[in-house]
């Protein structure tokens, strides 16, 4: 639809092996893992990792009974889907996070970690997810930090442009944009939810300490200064846990997809596809992939 926002495409990419295999980034890995399992209820019925990607934190959701794996990326999927193998709690679902493809008090529990900083339109995502969290349950968001210490010494020494203390976002390059913090309570708070848990990461992401420091001393050191995001947001990576808006009502026993055109809810699948006989339309299931990114047409005798 073009008065959709920009979807940011990994399809085809290399990301998992390009960003985080053997590319000096465990540090990353551990201190965000630590902050999800602060911030996040260890079990639950229902789970959606947004911009899930090839899976790296599925092994951090043992406690769920459903996990929705959802990208835009159907080939970053398959590659999840290569990694965890049979595990029938693993849903890997394609679609785009404004056009989300599951009935309204869905998920208990919704994570979603570096891939934020591509929404063009944070607002309309905060609307798609307040609608499909369980009320009264919880979203774990990590953004990328506007407001960082790097940030501010750059522009105090006039080697960037753009404050960082300016609230409204900014884009560095396309589709990738730094947030500040205030700027993101706020319209967390706009769409309903109830930020009521911050913490930072990464306050060692330099590579000279990287190089020289071993990596679990910098993680338990890191994991000792999360608790400082309660107060004052420095680091280029921040972590918000919320509670989702206690308006609405719990999804239908039965119920999981719906049509991301009408919003009604879709059943089973029927010769490979999931049909929406409101709209005539229908969304391909090839192999456990659900396929919500390009519908197929159907016709009422079909």
């Amino acid at each position: 639809m073009s008065d959709q926002p920009p979807v940011c495409d990994y399809e085809g990419s290399d990301y998992r092996t390009r960003f985080w295999e053997n590319q000096g980034r465990e540090y990353e890995d551990l201190t965000e893992r630590v902050a999800i399992n602060r911030l996040m209820a260890p079990t639950g019925k229902t789970l959606i990792d947004l911009g899930a990607g090839f899976g790296r934190l599925a092994d951090e959701y043992d406690g769920y009974d459903r996990v929705v794996l959802f990208d835009y990326s159907r080939s970053l999927l398959r590659e999840a889907q290569e990694r965890l193998g049979d595990d029938p709690r693993f849903v890997y679902v394609a679609g785009d996070w404004y056009r989300m493809p599951f009935v309204a008090g869905l998920f208990d529990t919704m994570v979603q970690v570096r891939t934020i900083h591509h929404a063009a339109d944070v607002p309309s995502l905060f609307s798609q997810l307040s609608r499909i969290g369980r009320p009264g349950g919880e979203y774990i968001l990590e953004f990328a930090n506007k407001r960082n210490l790097k940030a501010i010494l750059r522009w105090l020494a006039r080697r960037q442009s753009w404050s960082p203390f300016d609230p409204e976002p900014i884009e560095f390059v396309e589709l990738n944009f730094d947030f500040h913090p205030k700027w993101m309570a706020q319209e967390l708070e706009r769409a309903g939810f109830a930020p009521v848990q911050i913490l930072t990461t990464s306050h060692f992401r330099l590579g000279v300490l990287k190089r020289s420091v071993p990596v679990n001393l910098l993680v338990n050191l890191d994991s000792i200064f999360q608790y400082t995001g309660r107060w004052f947001q420095l680091t280029p990576s921040v972590f918000v846990r919320s509670i989702n808006p206690s308006s609405g009502k719990k999804a239908n026993p039965g119920t999981f997809f719906a049509c991301p055109d009408c919003g009604n809810p879709i059943g089973l699948v029927d010769r490979g596809l999931l049909r929406c006989h409101t709209c005539q339309l229908g969304w391909r299931v090839e192999n456990g992939l659900y396929d919500f990114k390009e519908p197929v047409e159907i016709s009422s005798e079909s």
